[in-house]
């Protein structure tokens, strides 16, 4: 895992604390009036060293489980705001490009701000999250294809290689404040690492993955990523000899400039399928 990277942060990162037992874990989606996510779990903080992954060579999707992709304006975001639909095609575009996938299917996306003073975290005031996670679960990625693809196209894409990759990218802004740390899978144990936990919605459940602290793990960042950047994260892969999954959370970067703009980005995510 060679670098040439020199800088690096220590932050606190917030990680699962299991109960013992085969208790069924769960989570809300949504915060109630003070903020907080009624949960039946508890999290540890534990500070770690969190570098810049900028030039590192090693940093491929298959190999750590994320990239990121440079010079890559889109016209499609002005002043904070998304043109969703236009958006969402050309970044159909940018995955296939990058991954040479033969189908993408973008299933939803999320738009994040930091504001401070509010304390909803809602569907339309959504903010960083804090805690170290993986979007999906084998269980869940296999769910999403029954739910957002065509009844007689399920077994023919489930029978080749798929995955799960969010589209990460700032609008507005560098995200120097509240940047996204990513881990390198290959200093996850993945049989110990993740633990599945519910997520409660309104209307149904879905399943992610809580990460718990290793050492061994090793976090980095891109400090001072664009909106001409974005990152590829991956949530899952049916294929198992390459990165399964990149566990990933906001974090509080002690070298942010004191005048930065609050973050804001927005995630997409696709399932991403291979002929």
């Amino acid at each position: 895992m060679a670098s040439t990277t020199t800088h690096s942060v220590q932050s606190d990162i917030l990680f699962i604390d299991p109960p013992e037992g085969e208790e069924r874990l769960w989570i809300n989606i949504n915060s109630d009036a003070t903020g907080k996510r009624a949960r039946n779990w508890e999290q540890a903080t534990h500070n770690v060293s969190i570098e810049d992954w900028r030039g590192n060579k090693d940093i491929a999707l298959d190999t750590t489980g994320f990239q990121v992709v440079s010079d890559k304006p889109t016209q499609f975001i002005k002043n904070g705001e998304v043109d969703v639909d236009n958006y969402y095609k050309e970044s159909i575009e940018l995955i296939k490009e990058a991954t040479g996938a033969s189908r993408v299917e973008l299933f939803d996306h999320t738009i994040r701000r930091r504001r401070p003073n509010i304390l909803e975290d809602t569907p339309d005031k959504r903010q960083p999250v804090y805690n170290a996670h993986v979007d999906q679960t084998p269980f869940s990625a296999t769910q999403r294809v029954h739910r957002h693809l065509p009844v007689a196209d399920v077994p023919s894409l489930l029978s080749k290689r798929f995955q799960i990759i969010n589209l990460w990218r700032p609008i507005s802004n560098p995200a120097w404040d509240r940047p996204l740390a990513l881990c390198d899978f290959r200093s996850v144990n993945p049989d110990r690492d993740v633990v599945p936990v519910q997520l409660l919605y309104p209307d149904r459940e879905g399943q992610t993955y809580s990460v718990r602290y290793n050492p061994n793990q090793r976090w980095g960042y891109f400090r001072g990523i664009t909106p001409d950047e974005f990152v590829l994260i991956k949530c899952f892969d049916s294929k198992r000899d390459v990165a399964l999954f990149t566990p990933h959370t906001a974090f509080i970067d002690p070298s942010t400039p004191k005048d930065a703009p609050l973050r804001e980005s927005i995630e997409l995510r696709a399932l991403v399928f291979y002929d």
